[in-house]
């Protein structure tokens, strides 16, 4: 049983994410395979595509019931996040539905530029142990032109124009919008504590 697989749905920032795990000390393992996926201990969905692109790619290779049903931790990062939601507003995409909402377009609007790129401050929205160490006002690495709405789900959020989420949890199901790869000690931390996290 590894104890970190990441999914390989084609993301631009595997190997980011892959070394963000080295340096906390993990080895995780990069699966497309359904029985690997599901024997993991935790599971990281990772993703800089297009949310039909990601997904097409977990259908193709029979990995969307899978996701659906994993009882293990799991934490979706970027377009990975969006995927945890029933749907995307990109290329009106259905998602896997494990967290309710639709994943919007950001508007742009003078001085609001889409794609947003850089460095945002997180907002808490509720106490939560994925947060844990995250100082108040700590700021992590966006790069993004969709964002997921501020639901009963979302711990953290964050402004480019509107507020959005920025970290949600419900149960096991953990995403982050921005990149904690790219996020210093802020990306280290949320990482570690997913590490952390024991199965609901």
């Amino acid at each position: 049983m590894s104890d970190v697989v990441l999914v390989d749905a084609g993301g631009a920032n595997l190997g980011s994410v892959r070394w963000a795990l080295r340096r906390l000390g993990v080895e995780p393992l990069l699966s497309d395979d359904a029985d690997t996926i599901r024997g993991a201990r935790r599971v990281v969905l990772p993703g800089v595509s297009t949310a039909a692109t990601v997904m097409r790619r977990l259908r193709d290779r029979g990995l969307v019931e899978v996701l659906r049903t994993l009882r293990q931790p799991l934490l979706g990062v970027c377009v990975g996040m969006q995927l945890l939601f029933e749907h995307s507003e990109e290329d009106d995409t259905p998602c896997l539905g494990l967290l309710s909402g639709t994943v919007a377009r950001l508007p742009s609007s003078p001085g609001i530029r889409v794609p947003h790129m850089g460095w945002n401050q997180l907002s808490a929205t509720r106490s939560d142990d994925m947060l844990a160490g995250v100082e108040a006002g700590a700021n992590a690495y966006f790069v993004h032109s969709y964002a997921a709405p501020m639901t009963a789900d979302c711990i953290a959020s964050t402004t480019h124009g509107p507020a959005f989420a920025a970290v949600v949890r419900r149960g096991n199901v953990v995403g982050a919008q921005f990149h904690p790869e790219r996020s210093a000690a802020t990306g280290a931390t949320l990482l570690r504590n997913f590490l952390s996290m024991e199965a609901a």
